[in-house]
């Protein structure tokens, strides 16, 4: 049996009166692809910024490969880490947002060994033979020396993938990470993500882009809510669903 990566148990999150998120439970295995679909505030981004814990939580359990996420549990009652902590569990976890959120200032090759070289303490030689590999493995080797404003969005994108594949991750998170591009440049993306899954990292992807779910993803998870609707293989969900309100959502969006 394969290992579990992620274990999310009733997890719960709220901002003040407005409950986003109402109890989600769902596991991924080591080595499995992860889509989550549905309607925008749905719950979708907050639970994947649940998962490295730039959001806090407010009930349930986020277990990354066995350990719990910004928290210590003492009896029944949670402590939240201190933020050293916190940060030294998210060096295992990749994060790729809608926005690039590259360093204007420093070029592509800057971008993706900054953190290798700040915050693991590897030396500035290896950093760079990792940089020019990683840049490589997302098509961008001719790039290394551009700054962002020199780059498309794909291409800025595909560095930010790099920078997150820098710190040698077990899990992956993007976070619709095609949905700020122009429609041509979408396919650059999606293609460094397949080659990402066929390599056999564990992603977790939150998109709108069904045709990857499809193609890519082990299993889909429908929310809506703050709650999750339906859950299976893309063949289950996305082919034959069984919930009206899933089946509402496709008609709108296939």
């Amino acid at each position: 049996m394969a290992e579990l990566m992620v274990d999310a148990r009733s997890v719960r999150k709220s901002y003040g009166a407005n409950q986003v998120l109402n109890g989600i439970s769902l596991t991924v295995e080591q080595g499995e692809v992860l889509c989550i679909i549905g309607p925008s505030g749905s719950g979708k981004s907050t639970f994947l910024r649940c998962l490295n814990h730039l959001e806090s939580i407010n009930g349930g359990r986020i277990y990354v490969n066995d350990e719990l996420m910004g928290y210590r549990q003492v009896g029944k009652v949670l402590h939240e880490l201190k933020p050293k902590d916190i940060a030294r569990q998210r060096q295992s976890i990749g994060m790729v947002f809608q926005r690039f959120n590259l360093f204007p200032h420093m070029t592509a090759l800057q971008n993706v060994i900054e953190a290798p070289i700040g915050v693991a303490g590897v030396s500035a030689e290896d950093a760079k033979t990792l940089g020019l590999e990683l840049l490589a493995q997302v098509d961008l080797a001719d790039k290394a020396d551009h700054y962002p404003a020199q780059l498309s969005g794909g291409q800025q994108q595909r560095v930010a993938i790099a920078r997150a594949l820098a710190m040698k991750p077990k899990l992956m998170l993007f976070d619709e990470p095609t949905s700020a591009l122009d429609p041509e440049l979408v396919g650059d993306v999606l293609d460094v993500m397949k080659n990402l899954a066929k390599a056999g990292m564990t992603m977790i992807v939150v998109t709108h882009e069904m045709g990857f779910a499809r193609e890519v993803a082990d299993k889909v998870v429908f929310i809506d809510k703050g709650l999750i609707v339906e859950q299976g293989t893309p063949k289950q969900v996305l082919d034959n669903p069984q919930e009206s309100r899933t089946k509402a959502f496709l008609n709108k969006v296939l």
